[in-house]
């Protein structure tokens, strides 16, 4: 179970919110780190985004939480990304994403599942699945399918 992530963005703030406003949740200030902010996805699992500024690097450091430092040459670009379910649906979606400038496709995932390819700040991105998407994507997304998957593409 995947209870949060975390993204660095130019405006941690406002990308908590919307991404709060996509899921029906809230958005916080994240205190631990400074200029930092959490949306809740408000499920029964604590599902949340932490949202740092770019930049921001975690390492090891204290025995209670790691270090964050910010590398000021750090890229907004990152392979990082998330697949995450929301009560909304792709036309929502696109709204929103229209709404605040950023990119939002739908992505094809060919004949498994598709999502919404939501591109925060245009550079993080976020697949978000619609309750339809959401139950392809959990029929699809087991063990065994995955092995048919690699077996199938290791046999070509």
């Amino acid at each position: 179970m995947l209870h949060h992530i975390s993204i660095a963005v130019e405006n941690p703030q406002h990308v908590a919110e919307v991404l709060a406003e996509l899921w029906g949740g809230c958005a916080y200030p994240f205190p631990i780190y400074p200029n930092s902010y959490i949306a809740f996805a408000g499920d029964a699992h604590g599902t949340a985004i932490e949202v740092y500024p770019i930049g921001s690097e975690l390492m090891p450091g204290r025995p209670d939480l790691p270090d964050l430092q910010l590398n000021q040459s750090g890229s907004k670009f990152s392979a990082t990304h998330a697949a995450i379910s929301v009560p909304l649906n792709q036309q929502q979606i696109e709204q929103i994403a229209q709404r605040e400038g950023w990119q939002a496709q739908l992505g094809d995932r060919g004949p498994f599942f598709q999502v919404v390819e939501l591109w925060v700040e245009n550079s993080i991105l976020l697949e978000l699945l619609t309750p339809e998407m959401a139950a392809r994507y959990v029929a699809f997304s087991t063990p065994e399918n995955w092995e048919k998957l690699v077996l199938a593409a290791t046999s070509v």
